[in-house]
C-alpha cells in the first residue's frame, strides 16, 4: 500500500513532467530562443570582434599589423616576432629551428634529451658553430645549440651575439666596436623583469643600412 507521501511525490513528478512538455511543444518559447541565439551571435560573432580589431588597430596599429620591420626602403621585409635564416658570413646567426624558421608550421623537434638523434643535431652544430667562429665547443651559448620550443625565436642572447661579432665585422670590412653599437642597438626586453636579448633580424637590417657589404663580398660568400 502506498503511503499518502509517495502518492504526493508523484503526482507532483507528473504535473512537472507535464509542463516541462508543454514548456518545449510552447511556439512562444521557441521563439525566445531563436531570438537570443540571433542577438548573442550578432554581439558575439560581429560586433564584439569588430570593436577589439578596430579598437587594437588603433591603440596598437604595429602590432596589429604583425609587428613588421622594413628595410632603409620602407619595403616590409619580416617581423619582429618571428625568426628567419641567414648563412652568409656577413650575417648574425639565430637559433636552431625545428620549424626552419616557418610561422606557419610552429613547432618544436619534440625531442627527449635522451633521444640520440637530437644529441646528434646538437652536437653537429656545436661543432659547426665552433668552426665558424673560431671558438672551442665549450665557449658557444647554449641558445646557440638547442632550438627554441615555438621554431620561431627570433632573439639569441647577448653573450651569443657577441660570439659573432668578430666573424660579421670581419665580413662587412669594419671594427668590432662598430658591430658592438648595432648589437646594444637591437636590444629587447632590457627592463627589470628577463635578461636582454638581441633581435637578430632587426641587427641583421641595421649592418645592411649602416655597414653594406660589397658586391665583391657577397659574390664571394655567394660561392662558398
Amino acid at each position: 500500500m502506498k503511503m499518502p507521501s509517495d502518492m504526493i511525490d508523484q503526482d507532483e513528478g507528473t504535473k512537472g513532467q507535464a509542463l516541462q512538455n508543454s514548456t518545449l511543444q510552447n511556439p512562444a518559447s521557441w521563439s525566445s530562443a531563436l531570438r537570443f541565439t540571433v542577438v548573442m551571435a550578432v554581439l558575439l560573432g560581429l560586433l564584439y570582434p569588430f570593436m577589439t580589431t578596430t579598437l587594437g588597430g588603433w591603440l596598437f596599429p604595429a602590432q596589429a599589423q604583425g609587428s613588421l620591420i622594413q628595410d632603409a626602403s620602407g619595403r616590409a621585409v619580416g617581423s619582429r616576432l618571428v625568426s628567419q635564416t641567414f648563412v652568409s658570413d656577413g650575417y648574425f646567426i639565430g637559433r636552431p629551428s625545428a620549424a626552419g624558421n616557418d610561422a606557419g608550421m610552429v613547432a618544436g623537434s619534440n625531442l627527449a634529451p635522451s633521444n640520440p638523434a637530437l644529441r646528434e643535431r646538437a652536437e653537429l652544430d656545436a661543432n659547426a658553430i665552433a668552426q665558424r667562429e673560431g671558438v672551442s665547443v665549450e665557449q658557444i651559448p647554449i641558445d646557440l645549440i638547442a632550438a627554441s620550443g615555438s621554431g620561431v625565436d627570433p632573439h639569441i642572447s647577448l653573450p651569443a651575439a657577441y660570439l659573432q661579432r668578430a666573424r660579421v665585422a670581419q665580413a662587412r670590412g669594419v671594427d668590432d666596436a662598430s658591430v658592438t653599437e648595432l648589437i646594444d642597438h637591437a636590444l629587447e626586453n632590457t627592463g627589470w623583469l628577463g635578461s636582454p636579448v638581441v633581435n637578430v633580424l632587426r641587427l641583421n637590417i641595421s649592418l645592411d643600412n649602416r655597414y653594406p657589404m660589397t658586391t665583391a663580398a657577397q659574390s664571394t660568400q655567394a660561392m662558398e
